[in-house]
């Protein structure tokens, strides 16, 4: 298993992860085309034996204080394996490098699979948004992510040392 900057040549299998995954609210081809050539952000994508897996991205503009995941999406087989969690801390740490200091994001209130994974990782809930997701009118959960503490505490479960998940480029 690798993660790896996604590319333009990821498109069809990132699509097909995002149309399983959110089959009623799922980003257009076009959408995603530009996510993935954004300057601003940074897609990566977890592949299995040269098969695409997994992809996430976190829009992070160099210098900001705040970055936004954007995305996470597994394939359904890959689920509940710690892959994902690993894609966070790929995402969190491309925000961390671009120098953001707050991450936030929004779930589905009906997701609790990845509303556990983001408390997992420190994240809290900060707010709400009433029937965010459509067609489906399901709220979404903002939360919020304190990445200085976050990286803190990743270094003192090291040893202190340097936890450059997604070093050596994953980051675009």
């Amino acid at each position: 298993m690798s993660i790896r900057p996604a590319t333009a040549d990821d498109l069809a299998a990132i699509m097909a992860i995002e149309r399983a995954s959110f089959p009623s609210d799922a980003w257009s081809e076009a959408m995603m085309a530009g996510e993935l050539a954004s300057p601003h952000g940074s897609y990566l994508v977890v592949e299995e034996a040269g098969r695409v897996i997994g992809y996430g991205g976190v829009r992070a503009v160099r210098g900001a204080a705040d970055a936004d995941i954007q995305t996470i999406a597994l394939d359904a087989a890959e689920r509940g394996t710690g892959r994902g969690r690993m894609l966070l801390a790929a995402l969190l740490e491309c925000a961390r490098n671009a120098g953001a200091r707050t991450v936030f994001l929004e779930v589905r209130d009906d997701n609790p699979v990845a509303q556990g994974l983001y408390r997992r990782e420190g994240f809290i809930e900060t707010g709400r948004r009433p029937r965010y997701y459509q067609p489906d009118d399901v709220d979404a959960i903002i939360m919020q992510l304190d990445l200085v503490g976050w990286d803190a505490a990743r270094r003192e479960a090291a040893g202190n040392e340097p936890t450059a998940v997604a070093s050596g480029g994953v980051c675009t």
